[in-house]
């Protein structure tokens, strides 16, 4: 069977922080190569990019790329033909991967070393509050208990419905799946809803995190543009009503990664739709508590009709508090309860506990959270608009994140740049499955208000190392990039 070659934008964001050691560029590069070839990421007979591209997507001079593929050719890892480009050499070690492995440099970070590099990449709180310190100080495990509850917790399931009704969304314990993390919430949701080949409706630009499992489901993507009042409802139903998807996926209110929030008529209108035409409707509410303003209504779009939420503690607790949710129909909760038994017996028990002691007395610790990301918020605008005047950055409401445009070049290959300064941002190219976004980053604003001055110092530097190159090149294709993004 004949490999599959990456996208240039997978292939980018599998080398990583290659440029992050010590030594020229190409050895780095030729290094970074050997590593994904002799671990079977890069399979024999994989086409690589031709010296150009590469390049370009690196933001490194040419030589650079043809050094270290020169380098690899000789060790026997590389073939290069005239007329053939250059590949994988058939005696590189063993086949690739059976499975789809995340490109996603959201992840990808995640699993580097520990180093300087600041990540702007991946939005969550990085210090524990001091309620959760407290609550696990504290914690009595009960006794006479197995301790395997696939579906969740009784009391962490009671207190998550409770939240729901207190919002008014009636809920019973039955409706609620505990996960570990949101994440898992969606991975469970996707392996349950869609097959190979079938659509899925998702936002452009959207969470990258699900479009990876959508991918590995082998799902066909059918994007719908977001704007500043969130995603085009018109155009969302115009897509149900012509492919009938197995899913629909959205984040309607601070909408990761653009920040927008959906109004509640078009929200409502979203929701009678996809009931109407049977499309299971997914809401990410995520993030649906961090708004700045106290006492700004959260609404969920589960009042409107039949949809399925997927909730979580560790955007507004701690990152490391692995602790989310599924709200939907008893009987899509059972079957959900089911796959999970056979993956994991149940999410970790001491976490659910000191859950359930946090719910019962959250809006506190919600208080904290929001005030804390508005000075974030404000800060890293300020330092963005003294550094950075060119870049266009509006303001959010809520969230985590702000939605950067550059004035030229390409996301991708700046955050390259960026990366040899010492700072990991998503490029926008990766979370936009229309194509799209390729001047835009991602930018959270969760980290300490020295750390923000200092990344943004650094992509700075890293600005005014890049902007002249990229003021001269013209930006890829958005054909190209499509066709990248869509991919399965």
């Amino acid at each position: 069977m004949k490999p599959i070659s990456p996208s240039l934008d997978e292939l980018v964001a599998r080398l990583g922080r290659w440029s992050a050691g010590r030594g020229p560029l190409y050895l780095l590069l030729a290094a970074r190569f050997r590593q994904l070839i002799d671990e079977g990421v890069l399979a024999p007979g994989v086409l690589l990019p031709p010296d150009r591209r590469l390049a370009g997507a690196l933001a490194v001079g040419r030589t650079t790329v043809v050094a270290a593929y020169d380098a690899l050719r000789q060790e026997g890892r590389l073939v290069r033909r005239q007329g053939s480009g250059t590949r994988v050499a058939s005696a590189a070690l063993t086949p690739g991967p059976r499975v789809r492995e995340t490109s996603n440099p959201l992840f990808l970070h995640l699993l580097d070393t520990p180093d300087d590099v600041i990540l702007m990449s991946c939005a969550a709180p990085v210090d524990p509050p001091p309620e959760l310190r407290e609550a696990y100080r504290t914690m009595t495990l009960p006794a006479g208990d197995l301790g395997y509850h696939p579906a969740g917790l009784p009391a962490l399931r009671e207190a998550i419905a409770e939240r729901y009704g207190a919002r008014g969304v009636a809920t019973g314990a039955e409706q609620i799946l505990v996960t570990t993390g949101a994440q898992q919430g969606l991975s469970l949701l996707t392996r349950l809803l869609v097959a190979p080949g079938d659509g899925v409706l998702v936002e452009a630009p959207t969470y990258p995190g699900a479009l990876d499992l959508l991918r590995e489901a082998a799902a066909v993507l059918h994007p719908v543009a977001v704007g500043p009042d969130g995603v085009d409802v018109a155009e969302a139903v115009t897509v149900m009503e012509r492919h009938r998807p197995a899913l629909a996926y959205v984040v309607p209110r601070f909408q990761n990664p653009t920040g927008s929030v959906l109004a509640p008529l078009a929200g409502r209108r979203l929701v009678e739709a996809a009931n109407g035409l049977g499309v299971p409707l997914v809401d990410d509410e995520v993030l649906t508590d961090l708004a700045f303003e106290a006492g700004a209504p959260s609404p969920s779009l589960s009042p409107y009709g039949e949809v399925i939420g997927v909730g979580s503690l560790s955007k507004v607790v701690w990152a490391g508090l692995r602790i989310g949710w599924v709200r939907g129909p008893a009987s899509l909760i059972a079957r959900l309860a089911r796959l999970k038994a056979i993956h994991d017996l149940g999410s970790d028990v001491p976490a659910q506990w000191v859950a359930t002691r946090l719910l019962g007395d959250f809006a506190p610790i919600v208080a904290d959270r929001a005030r804390t990301l508005r000075a974030g918020h404000d800060h890293l605008r300020a330092e963005l608009a003294r550094l950075l005047p060119s870049w266009s950055c509006p303001p959010a409401e809520g969230g985590q994140t702000l939605w950067v445009r550059l004035p030229h070049g390409d996301g991708v290959a700046f955050a390259q740049v960026a990366l040899r300064h010492g700072v990991a941002v998503l490029p926008g190219a990766t979370m936009d499955a229309l194509g799209g976004s390729t001047r835009c980053l991602r930018l959270h604003f969760v980290l300490p208000p020295d750390v923000l001055s200092r990344a943004v110092d650094r992509l700075a530097r890293a600005w005014s190392e890049y902007a002249p190159q990229a003021a001269s090149t013209p930006s890829p294709p958005a054909a190209s990039v499509t066709l990248n993004a869509i991919a399965v």
